[in-house]
């Protein structure tokens, strides 16, 4: 008991702190156009609300990291496994992995645009670029890791090459696949607002830019705190999966 009241005590300090500072600040810089007070922005949050924009907003932008990050996680994963358990195939494909990976997903956004024009095809682009590469090297890393003993059993009881890959380094890279797509889903909801800021004709990067343009700051923020509220719901409800998803990790963690 004394546990969760912490958990939910020290965050609500936390967000009641950078409130009352978020307070002070916008009281001595006394311009609601740089930094408007929480109170005007609660205002601008009831508006957006109340006419159905940022619902809509909220809701496109959703959509476009869900269908991303699902081409990203069904490409990465497989392979990534593949190319743990293949060598000649890691030699020949792993360097062009590592040659593309720190290209930022923001330096994609023209040649998406060339490519799919504007609307939500760039954005489905830009989210899986953005999440691919977390998602691939945490599923690799758990890939190349798995045991010997596991691998030298499983060929002696006749495992074929893709019952190996599937029975053998799926289960156990799972754990590392699991972080992998937790991170890729922070990556790709990043990169859908860099996206929508510029090629996109919806969604809360394209509202922050819209309220920007029009000098409405208390939209700006508005859409910069939904960004951050689902962001964290996001990594929280994937935390939470994981109890499900990896159980045994729960009974080492409290056994």
């Amino acid at each position: 008991m004394k546990k969760r009241l912490g958990s939910i005590l020290w965050p609500a300090l936390g967000v009641g702190g950078f409130i009352a500072v978020w307070a002070v600040s916008a009281r001595l810089v006394d311009n609601a156009l740089m930094l408007p007070s929480p109170l005007v922005v609660l205002g601008g949050f009831r508006d957006l609300l109340y006419d159905g924009s940022l619902l809509r907003d909220l809701r496109a932008s959703l959509h476009r990291v869900l269908v991303g990050y699902a081409i990203a996680a069904g490409l990465a994963v497989p392979l990534a496994l593949v190319l743990a358990y293949f060598e000649t195939l890691r030699r020949i494909f792993l360097p062009v992995i590592t040659l593309l990976r720190p290209i930022p997903p923001i330096a994609w956004i023209p040649l998406a645009i060339l490519w799919f024009g504007l609307g939500d095809k760039p954005a489905y682009f830009i989210t899986a670029v953005a999440s691919f590469f977390p998602i691939f090297i945490n599923a690799f890393s758990g890939g190349v890791s798995v045991e010997t003993d596991h691998l030298n059993a499983a060929r002696c009881l006749g495992a074929g090459r893709w019952s190996m890959i599937r029975r053998i380094y799926l289960p156990s890279s799972l754990p590392q696949v699991w972080t992998g797509l937790r991170i890729g889903l922070g990556q790709s909801w990043m990169a859908v607002v860099t996206a929508e800021l510029i090629a996109a004709p919806s969604g809360l990067g394209f509202l922050i830019q819209m309220s920007r343009l029009n000098l409405e700051t208390p939209h700006v923020l508005v859409g910069m705190l939904v960004i951050g509220v689902v962001g964290a719901f996001m990594t929280t409800l994937l935390g939470q999966a994981e109890r499900f998803v990896l159980p045994w990790r729960r009974t080492l963690t409290h056994g």
